[in-house]
């Protein structure tokens, strides 16, 4: 749980694209993300009046769960969305005037056969690449559910 807050820092502004990469269990991250988000988006480096360090960098999430889909479908007033659930992590993204693009989601994982397992690798790859050469719009990306959607 030693997280060096200077290196990750620096890490961060090498880089355009970051992505939070996570199983999604009871509704949100692993603790240790967590706390690396506390520690290293500190005040007056991501954020406050002097925190703009990743500002304009863009964050996606990539993250598997052992619900279907449906399990994370507005239904009844009783189950929420992903991307509701996500909502803390983009609120913290907008207060670091960064860009919070859709999740990648691969859901059911434990259901999952090797052949499944291979196609969603496949689709994670596609999806980075296309980020890292910035291949998709951004309007058509900002539409999305899941950034999954775009090469469904």
């Amino acid at each position: 749980f030693h997280i060096d807050v200077k290196a990750e820092q620096k890490l961060l502004l090498e880089h355009d694209i970051i992505i939070w990469q996570h199983p999604f269990y009871w509704y949100s991250s692993p603790s240790l993300l967590k706390e690396w988000i506390d520690l290293v988006f500190e005040h007056g480096f991501a954020y406050g009046n002097a925190g703009r360090a990743l500002e304009g960098k863009q964050i996606m999430t990539a993250i598997t769960t052992g619900g279907r889909k449906e399990a994370y479908t507005v239904a009844d007033n009783d189950k929420y969305s992903i991307r509701q659930l996500l909502a803390p992590f983009e609120q913290t993204v907008h207060l670091c005037r960064m860009e919070y693009l859709p999740p990648f989601v691969v859901h059911g994982t434990h259901l999952l056969e090797k052949a499944d397992i291979l196609k969603a690798g496949s689709e994670y790859r596609t999806i980075l690449q296309a980020l890292q050469e910035g291949l998709f719009n951004k309007d058509e990306i900002l539409k999305r559910e899941y950034i999954n959607e775009l090469i469904a």
